[in-house]
């Protein structure tokens, strides 16, 4: 017999980052200075397995329960755990989302174990479940889940409610999240960022790329981490790519070397650009696997409060490059763990 699979496309809903939030309540700088933000904590060996970042703000419509309760949640590629809010959580940030209430879902079972994660502003803390899950028509039942009981404060300005991760099951806690096996046949998972971002299980959708399609070896089968050959110059570097991330992060000394290169001056960790400047900015090149990924100015420079503009690389500490939001709005990434490769091309 031959075996069908059915692309199962699911759209993105865009919403305001948490940044922008707290910029039009006056709150950003206080909050930064609060929360100083580490978007390598998620990716940092010195920690368990799932710190996670909380900077992207795309989001899509998942339930949990029957009958069902709605909840919007990032795809995350830089982790592996599924959680939601619960009515056992009464922080702020809890209150200010939807909240799973498993008394009024007929398939919920109890695990009670605790759940635990790091992030780089906060942290959350909850115990697990079991219920039936579906995003975009596809239903999993009895998977395994979080239930928060505390989250961090920054989390009450996110418009998500909660996490659904789409890295490696290895990279999950007590391997919460096996949702993605179970879903995929041919093991894709495409994310485009651009005229109406989505996510398609079970292949690719060709009306969001044009051209040929370059695979990448994983160099690390943890998370979504390829090696790029060289940046606009400067030296290789291995990346992970993580639509969980908002920015393209880097060691600090690669970081200030290229935001030197395009004319930025570092204000308070952020690299201020004069927007009148874009149109003359060069543009960064990344190679990778004999290709090259370029990225100009209109792609990396963005408009943040007060009219000024920033670039879209980031410094902290490590070695390690992520590939985020910025990057992935440029071009189509699709995600294939059952031959271990990502595929990238660019986005239409």
């Amino acid at each position: 017999y031959k075996s069908i699979i059915i692309l199962q496309m699911i759209p993105l809903e865009k919403g305001k980052s948490a940044r922008e939030v707290l910029e039009e309540q006056g709150l950003w700088e206080e909050y930064r200075q609060k929360y100083p933000y580490n978007p390598m904590a998620k990716f940092d060996g010195s920690f368990a397995v799932g710190p996670e970042s909380m900077t992207n703000d795309a989001g899509v419509i998942i339930s949990i329960g029957t009958p069902p309760q709605s909840f919007k949640v990032i795809f995350d590629t830089g982790s592996s755990n599924l959680w939601v809010p619960s009515i056992y959580c009464n922080s702020a940030a809890c209150n200010n989302h939807a909240k799973f209430d498993p008394r009024r879902s007929s398939t919920y079972r109890q695990n009670g174990r605790p759940l635990s994660i790091t992030y780089g502003t906060g942290s959350m803390t909850g115990i697990l479940g079991y219920d039936t899950v579906t995003v975009g028509g596809l239903a999993v039942t009895n998977q395994i889940f979080g239930l928060s009981q505390t989250e961090a404060p920054f989390m009450q300005y996110m418009q998500a409610d909660g996490i659904f991760g789409l890295a490696y099951p290895s990279l999950s806690l007590l391997h919460v999240s096996e949702l993605v096996s179970t879903m995929q046949h041919a093991s894709y998972i495409n994310f485009n960022n651009q005229r109406g971002s989505v996510v398609t299980f079970g292949g690719v959708d060709t009306n969001h790329y044009s051209g040929s399609i370059t695979w990448i070896p994983l160099s690390n089968e943890l998370y979504w981490q390829i090696t790029v050959d060289s940046v606009s110059g400067n030296g290789g570097c291995q990346a992970v790519v993580d639509t969980g991330t908002s920015m393209i992060v880097g060691p600090q000394s690669d970081i200030d070397n290229i935001n030197s290169w395009l004319g930025a001056s570092r204000q308070n960790g952020e690299y201020i650009v004069n927007c009148n400047n874009i149109g003359q900015m060069p543009d960064v090149t990344f190679n990778i696997n004999g290709q090259q990924f370029t990225l100009p100015a209109s792609v990396y420079v963005y408009q943040v409060q007060y009219n000024s503009c920033i670039t879209g690389f980031s410094a902290t500490g490590g070695n390690m490059w992520i590939l985020g939001d910025v990057f992935l709005r440029q071009y189509y990434s699709i995600y294939n763990r059952g031959q271990n490769m990502l595929g990238l091309a660019k986005a239409r």
